[in-house]
C-alpha cells in the first residue's frame, strides 16, 4: 500500500504554528523579492485571491480584505519540512521526499496492521509535534494515492483529512471524479490531446489502447497509465537523486550599469552555485551567465545576452567557477545598459569521485581543503561568513523582503519569546 502525506498549505501553516493569532485569517505568502503570490491560506482563496497574482495589483485589495501578507521564508519552512518527514520516516523505511510538502510512504508486510489507524495516528502526530496539519491518501499505487490525497483534502469534513482507495468501486468512482487536467503526471499538451479526444477524465484515460499510449506519451506515460488501473508500475524512489543542474539568478533592487558592480553579483552567484554543487558532491563541466536589461526603464537599451564557457576540466571551486563566469560577463557587457537581472547557470554535472582529470590542466589541489574549510565555517557559523576578495565584503545582497516573519526556530535570536 502507498500512502502519500501532503501539508496543508504548507506556507500558510509554517507561519501560523507560531503565530496562532492567524488561525483562521485570510493571508498569502509572495515569491522572491515579493513579487507574487506563491502560496494562500483555504480563507484567502475563499476571497478570490488567484495563484500568481502580482503583489503591487492586489495591494489595496490585500488591505481592504484584511489579508496578511508574508515574504518567503525559506529556512522556515525548510527546517519545518525536515520535522514532518523526519517524524514520517518513523513508521516505514520506505520513504521517498516527493517535495518540501509531501512524501510517499510505502507499507511492506503491514498485513496485519490496520493502515487506516495508523494513517490517524500518524495525523494526529505530525499536527501535535510539529502544529502543521496534512491530508493522507492511501491506495496501491503512488498515482492512485496522490488521487485519494485530493480527495481526502478536497472532502475534509467528511473524510477527516484521510481517503483509501481500497475497493474496485472507490478506485472507479475516484478515476470518474479528477478531470484529466489534474492527474499527475499530465502535462498541458498531453490535456489538450486527450480532451481534443474527448476524455474528459481520468477514467477514460485508462481506457484508451495501450499501444496508443505508449506512441503518443512514452513509457511514463504507459506507466502512469497502468498506475491509476491499480497495477503498480511507478516505484519509489528512495533516494533524492542529485540535481542535473543548478543556477542562481537574481533581479536586482535598482539596476546597475558599472561592470564592477555587475562582477561582484556574477561572482557571488558563482559562488552559490558551487557550494549547492559541493553539498551533492558534484562538479561541473560548463557554466553559462546570462545579464538582462529593465525592459520598463524608460528610455532603457533593452538587451539580453549569454554566454556559454566550456570548462578545461570538472571543477566545484568557488575560484575557479567564479573566474570563468566573470569571464563569460566580460564578452557579453555592454556600456550604457541599465541591467535588472543577471544570472549563473551551472551544466554538465557528474559526481565528483567520477571526474575526468586532464593530463595537461586541472584544478588546483589546494581549492579543495580551502572549499573544504569554508564550508565547515558556514555550515557552523552561518552563510556569508567567508567570501571571494571580489565579492563586496561590507555588504550582503539581499532579496525584497518588507514582510519577512522571523525564522523561530532556525535563528537564536529570532527564536519564540513567551511572555
Amino acid at each position: 500500500m502507498f500512502v502519500l502525506v501532503d501539508c496543508n498549505n504548507f506556507y500558510a501553516s509554517c507561519e501560523r504554528v507560531f503565530q496562532p493569532q492567524l488561525e483562521h485569517k485570510p493571508l498569502v505568502i509572495l515569491s522572491n523579492n515579493d513579487g507574487c503570490v506563491i502560496a494562500r491560506s483555504n480563507e484567502a482563496k475563499a476571497l478570490g485571491i488567484p495563484m500568481g497574482a502580482p503583489a503591487f495589483q492586489y495591494k489595496q485589495q490585500f488591505k481592504q480584505q484584511g489579508i496578511k501578507v508574508f515574504s518567503s521564508n525559506y529556512p522556515l519552512y525548510g527546517d519545518m519540512s525536515s520535522r514532518v518527514m523526519n517524524i514520517l520516516g518513523k513508521y516505514t523505511p520506505n520513504l521517498e521526499v516527493y517535495s518540501i510538502d509531501e512524501a510517499f510512504l510505502q507499507f511492506k508486510g503491514f498485513d496485519l496492521f490496520n493502515l487506516e489507524s495508523e494513517a490517524y495516528r500518524m495525523r494526529k502526530q505530525v499536527r501535535q509535534w510539529t502544529g502543521i496539519p496534512v491530508s493522507v491518501g492511501m491506495a496501491p499505487t503512488k498515482a492512485l494515492a496522490k488521487i485519494a490525497n485530493k480527495i481526502a483534502k478536497k472532502f475534509s469534513c467528511r473524510t477527516r483529512g484521510i481517503y483509501s482507495i481500497d475497493t474496485e468501486k472507490r478506485r472507479i468512482k475516484a478515476l470518474q471524479w479528477t478531470e484529466i487536467g489534474d492527474v499527475w503526471g499530465i502535462g498541458r499538451q498531453h490535456r489538450k490531446r486527450l480532451e481534443a479526444m474527448g476524455i474528459t477524465n481520468a477514467l477514460g484515460f485508462t481506457r484508451l489502447p495501450d499501444s496508443w499510449v505508449q506512441k503518443h506519451m512514452s513509457i511514463l506515460g504507459l506507466r502512469l497509465k497502468k498506475d491509476l488501473q491499480g497495477i503498480p508500475s511507478i516505484q519509489l524512489e528512495e533516494m533524492t537523486p542529485p540535481k542535473k543542474g543548478i543556477a542562481t539568478t537574481r533581479s536586482f533592487k535598482g539596476t546597475l550599469t558599472n561592470l564592477s558592480d555587475l562582477e561582484e553579483r556574477i561572482s557571488t552567484f558563482s559562488t552559490s552555485c558551487a557550494e549547492k554543487m559541493r553539498k551533492q558532491h558534484s562538479s561541473c563541466n560548463a557554466l553559462l551567465v546570462f545579464i538582462k536589461s529593465d525592459p520598463n526603464k524608460k528610455g532603457s537599451i533593452p538587451y539580453y545576452n549569454s554566454c556559454v564557457l566550456p570548462l578545461p576540466f570538472s571543477t566545484n571551486s568557488s575560484i575557479t567557477l567564479s573566474k570563468y563566469a566573470i569571464m563569460g560577463l566580460k564578452r557579453i557587457f555592454k556600456e550604457g545598459i541599465h541591467y535588472k537581472k543577471a544570472g549563473v547557470m551551472i551544466m554538465g554535472l557528474i559526481p565528483t569521485e567520477e571526474r575526468q582529470l586532464s593530463l595537461f590542466q586541472n584544478n588546483n589541489t589546494k581549492h579543495l581543503a580551502v572549499m573544504q574549510s569554508i564550508d565547515h565555517i558556514h555550515k557552523r557559523f552561518g552563510p556569508n561568513r567567508v567570501k571571494l576578495a571580489n565579492q563586496d565584503l561590507k555588504h550582503t545582497w539581499k532579496m525584497k523582503q518588507e514582510h519577512l516573519s522571523s525564522r523561530f526556530s532556525t535563528e537564536l535570536n529570532e527564536i519564540i519569546i513567551v511572555k
